[in-house]
């Protein structure tokens, strides 16, 4: 059973006040830390409100980095999927169970191989948020054609308007792709902001994973706020060094 969010968590996320299905766990598809660059996240904070959340999973996707995931993998009062949200020349995708950095730049199809090979998952991110930096959609299709990716975001948190959302959640269904869900948060206050509640899956099981995520539901709501940055020293990401 998930466990109780906490009050400043349902302050911001009210929807964490809903019932779990039993047997069910709660996974954010989507988030960052300061090993991402473009985050100022710091582990402390991220544990301190992931725990707020009682989010069950969490998928730690920073920008072409996994060593903050790896890092906080023991760490935190939650499951960690370690994940990547890498560049590629039409757009950003995602890789979940990685056990080593994908390189940036590469072509769409080269980077899902890449994360094929290590026996991963492919996630498309804000597949049609044209704020965001999402995959062209000739190259999604190619990709989908190709069978290069297992699951889409219908739901995220920081994309504004709810008809992107409804269109990823619709391209999902016409092509048999299994649904994620995701906060996207850059400030750890975002934790809790979107997820897939799924039957739960294995440890380090990516097969079981992705047939949890065809029964899933996405929950959430737009949440992004102002970001107040702070000064502090945040590791060099360039090589996930």
């Amino acid at each position: 059973m998930p466990r109780p969010a906490a009050p400043a968590a349902l302050e911001r996320h009210p929807h964490l006040a809903q019932d779990c299905p039993a047997g069910w766990v709660r996974v954010d598809f989507h988030t960052h830390t300061m090993w991402s660059g473009d985050s100022t996240t710091t582990p402390d904070e991220f544990a301190t409100c992931l725990a707020e959340s009682g989010i069950d999973v969490v998928c730690i996707t920073d920008h072409n980095a996994v060593r903050g995931a790896q890092r906080l993998q023991d760490e935190l009062d939650a499951r960690v999927v370690v994940g990547e949200e890498m560049k590629t020349h039409a757009g950003e995708i995602i890789g979940l169970f990685l056990t080593e950095r994908v390189p940036q730049g590469l072509a769409p199809a080269a980077a899902a191989r890449a994360v094929k090979s290590q026996g991963g998952l492919v996630y498309i991110p804000h597949p049609f948020d044209p704020l965001r930096n999402n995959l062209r959609r000739d190259v999604l299709d190619e990709l989908v054609g190709e069978g290069l990716v297992d699951g889409i975001e219908v739901l995220n948190a920081k994309t504004s308007l709810s008809s992107l959302n409804s269109q990823a959640a619709r391209y999902a269904c016409e092509h048999g792709l299994a649904p994620g869900a995701g906060s996207d948060a850059h400030v750890a206050e975002a934790l809790g902001g979107a997820y897939l509640e799924m039957p739960d899956f294995g440890n380090d099981d990516p097969a079981g994973f992705l047939w949890s995520m065809r029964q899933g539901r996405a929950v959430g709501h737009h949440y992004d706020p102002p970001r107040r940055w702070k000064p502090r020293i945040v590791p060099s990401v360039g090589n996930d060094d």
